[in-house]
């Protein structure tokens, strides 16, 4: 005689999906700032994509993984643009993210300058 399983299948709790996805979250943001870092990709392309896994990065936590980025020099950066240092890139508006990604491209174009 055979027994159907009438058993609810068994689902993962809440809290470890959660620290599921902040793990893919937290690997995720360390190869993007690596990758920002290694010269891979530039800053201003993730401010103006903003992909999945720098939604919830602060500017502040963006422009510190350039090579040579400081508290100081983010501060100083973002000063004339208005834009919070604790800002998530996801909630930037669309003129803040312009402004910021103009503002990191010209200062890539200005540093290219200068090397030659």
């Amino acid at each position: 005689m055979e027994v159907a399983s009438t058993a609810a299948p068994v689902s993962v709790p809440q809290h470890l999906e959660a620290l599921e996805h902040a793990n893919r979250v937290r690997l995720a943001r360390a190869a993007l700032k690596r990758a920002i870092r290694a010269g891979e990709i530039e800053a201003h392309q993730v401010v103006r994509s903003c992909p999945w896994e720098a939604e919830t990065m602060s500017v502040s936590e963006l422009l510190r993984s350039q090579s040579r980025w400081g508290r100081t020099r983010v501060r100083k950066f973002l000063a004339p643009l208005a834009v919070s240092e604790n800002r998530q890139l996801g909630r930037l508006t669309l003129r803040q993210r312009e402004m910021l990604a103009g503002a990191l491209e010209a200062k890539a174009v200005a540093k290219a300058h200068r090397a030659c």
